[in-house]
C-alpha cells in the first residue's frame, strides 16, 4: 500500500460516522495523522443518539495504518474549536487537510412539509449545525492551514452545484444548507488562492452510511437486499468511495485546478481511477438524471 500522505496532518471535523468516518480512515491508510472530531463519545451521545463514537473512528484510523486522534468537539462552540486548532498546532505544527463534514441534523429534517408548517426552531437549528459549524471551523483552522502552501479544504455536502442548481432538495432548510456549503467552498477558494491553498465542495453519491443501512434494514454484507425496497439502491456506494476521493485530491500536486469547484465521488473516481471496495465506480448523479428521472427501470450497467 502506498502512503502518499506520510507526514501530513488532517482534521476531519464531523468524523463520528458516515462519510466523515471513512474519509478519516482513508486518510490514515494513506499515511496521515488525522484528528477526528464530533460530539458522540464513549461517555455520551450527541442529540442524534446513535452508537458510533469518535474514539472508534480514531481506532479505525490507527488500524488502517495512520495515526488517529479523537478530540471531542462541538463545532458550534468557538472556544472548543479554537482549543482544538491550538492543540493541532502544538502537537503537529501544521495542518494540511481540513475536511468540514459537520452535519448532525438528520433528526431535524422534514422532507414532507412546506416551510410554514415546519417548526422554525428545528429549521434554524439545522442551518446552524450545517453552516455555522463550517464557518467557525474554517475561521480558526485556516490560519494554520495556510502556514505553508499546498493546503486543501474539502467542504462536504449533498449534491453538486450542477445537480442542485436544477433540483429542489425536498426541504427549504435542507436545500439551503447543502447549497450554502457549495458556495462556501467557492468563497474560501477565492480567499485561499493567494496562499497556494485549494478549496472544493465534495458530495458522495447514494452513500451506504450506517444510518442509510439502518433505514433499509440491511448491513453492508447484504446491502443488495435493500433493492427490494428501492431497486435504484443498486447504484449506492460505500463511504470508502468519497474517502478515496479526498485522498486523491490531497495527494494530487495539481489539485489547484479544481479550486472553487463542486465535485462528486463518482466524478473523481473517473478522474483519478480509484474504485469502491468492490472494485466498482458508481456514478450516482449521472445515474439519477439518466435513469431514475427518465422513469427507466433500475439498471446500473455503465454506471458502476
Amino acid at each position: 500500500m502506498t502512503t502518499p500522505l506520510n507526514g501530513r496532518t488532517a482534521l476531519v471535523a464531523g468524523a463520528t460516522r458516515g462519510a466523515g468516518r471513512r474519509i478519516a480512515i482513508e486518510l490514515g491508510a494513506a499515511g496521515a495523522t488525522v484528528y477526528v472530531t464530533g460530539r458522540s463519545t464513549r461517555r455520551q451521545r450527541s442529540e442524534m443518539d446513535r452508537p458510533e463514537t469518535i474514539e472508534e473512528t480514531a481506532e479505525l484510523v490507527d488500524a488502517a495504518g495512520g495515526t488517529g486522534v479523537a478530540v471531542p468537539t462541538d463545532h458550534l462552540e468557538p472556544d472548543q474549536v479554537r482549543t482544538l486548532v491550538q492543540r493541532i498546532d502544538r502537537e503537529q505544527g501544521r495542518l494540511d487537510v481540513l475536511v468540514n463534514d459537520i452535519w448532525g441534523a438528520d433528526h431535524l429534517t422534514d422532507f414532507e412539509s412546506p416551510i410554514w408548517e415546519q417548526p422554525l426552531d428545528r429549521g434554524l437549528r439545522t442551518l446552524r449545525l450545517a453552516i455555522d459549524t463550517h464557518l467557525i471551523t474554517s475561521h480558526y483552522a485556516l490560519p494554520l492551514l495556510i502556514r505553508q502552501p499546498g493546503g486543501l479544504v474539502v467542504e462536504m455536502t449533498d449534491g453538486t452545484a450542477d445537480y442542485n442548481g436544477t433540483h429542489y432538495r425536498e426541504s427549504v432548510f435542507y436545500d439551503t444548507a447543502k447549497n450554502a456549503v457549495i458556495r462556501l467552498a467557492f468563497a474560501q477558494a477565492e480567499e485561499l488562492r493567494p496562499y497556494g491553498a485549494t478549496a472544493v465542495a465534495l458530495s458522495p453519491g447514494w452513500i451506504r452510511s450506517e444510518a442509510m443501512l439502518d433505514h433499509f434494514g440491511v448491513t453492508e454484507a447484504n446491502w443488495r437486499d435493500g433493492t427490494a425496497k428501492d431497486p435504484h439502491f443498486a447504484i449506492s456506494e460505500t463511504p470508502a468511495l468519497v474517502g478515496r476521493a479526498v485522498v486523491a485530491l490531497a495527494a494530487d500536486p495539481q489539485v489547484s485546478r479544481f479550486t472553487g469547484r463542486s465535485l462528486s465521488s463518482g466524478q473523481l473516481a473517473g478522474e483519478y481511477g480509484f474504485t469502491d471496495v468492490d472494485g466498482s465506480s458508481p456514478d450516482a448523479y449521472r445515474y439519477i438524471v439518466e435513469v431514475v428521472e427518465t422513469g427507466r427501470p433500475a439498471d446500473t450497467t455503465g454506471y458502476r
